[in-house]
């Protein structure tokens, strides 16, 4: 800790409110504090930014906007900041509870993956790539996010027919599967019957995925983050294509480029973020 910070008691204190309140708003990231030897501390700098920024707006009482709201001219509040400090600070409950009071203040199931969770885990990579946080930071970021994903899934589920089916997946060597699995709750909330496969497979396993569905797979999607492993997705679209030819297959990822890229390693479709998988989708059926 910086000489000077401030014990959670001396911050409830100068903010004027009781300290399971200050203790609130550093569980939904209000206010930035980090634990030392079992107790949390917080910088006078952070607690006159908290003060400066919240002070007139009664935080106490009422949620700040959700994402892309904004109310009385103010800007929208920063979710995907407050649950990347709780993610950095590896506080599953404090993680939970931002998106318990984004969901409060408004913000839809997309909304929290959109625009909470897609662009602090990002922020958490790019971080990381960087050599400002170790990747055991990383790791733990990474695993309570798929918890945060694991209690949020079950409600993106929606009743009535099935619209066909999509198979998700990584290629042999990925090993990110965050994205994989938010694609299959946001595809899943559209009324698609959804396999996600995780990541690291064979091309001969994606085969069998593809074989196994029928005629009611609309669409492959893969995911690859790394550059390394594109050869390992060339191999895969080769492989699927020779066995089922008339399957579409979209990819995506971080290791992807722009369309042409996509087109040039075997893919049907290019996906450039989680918010064109569902309408890639759409025109599928629409053809």
């Amino acid at each position: 800790m910086t000489d000077g910070a401030l014990t959670l008691h001396e911050a409830a204190e100068l903010l004027g409110v009781h300290y399971m309140t200050a203790y609130r708003y550093v569980r939904l990231g209000l206010l930035p504090a980090q634990k030392h030897a079992g107790a949390w501390h917080v910088t006078p700098s952070d607690v006159d930014a908290f003060r400066d920024r919240e002070g007139g707006r009664g935080t106490a009482q009422q949620q700040p906007e959700a994402p892309g709201e904004q109310r009385s001219g103010r800007p929208r509040a920063p979710w995907g900041d407050r649950i990347e400090a709780r993610l950095i600070a590896g506080d599953a409950r404090g993680a939970w509870g931002v998106v318990e009071a984004a969901l409060s203040a408004g913000s839809t199931l997309e909304d929290i993956y959109l625009d909470v969770l897609t662009p602090a885990l990002s922020s958490i990579g790019e971080r990381w790539a960087t050599g400002e946080i170790d990747i055991s930071i990383e790791h733990r970021a990474s695993g309570i996010a798929m918890r945060l994903i694991g209690r949020l899934g079950p409600r993106f589920a929606r009743r009535g027919r099935s619209r066909g089916a999509v198979i998700l997946g990584g290629p042999a060597g990925e090993r990110h599967v965050l994205a994989l699995a938010m694609a299959a709750d946001l595809i899943r909330q559209r009324g698609w019957e959804v396999s996600d496969l995780g990541g690291d497979l064979p091309p001969e396993s994606f085969v069998h995925a593809v074989s196994s569905i029928g005629p009611d797979l609309v669409a492959l999607a893969i995911s690859v983050s790394i550059d390394d492993h594109l050869d390992a997705l060339q191999q895969t679209l080769h492989a699927v294509k020779a066995a089922a030819p008339q399957v579409s297959v979209v990819v995506g990822g971080h290791a992807i480029v722009d369309e042409e890229h996509a087109r040039s390693l075997g893919a049907d479709y290019f996906a450039a973020s989680l918010r064109d998988i569902p309408g890639i989708l759409e025109s599928l059926v629409m053809t």
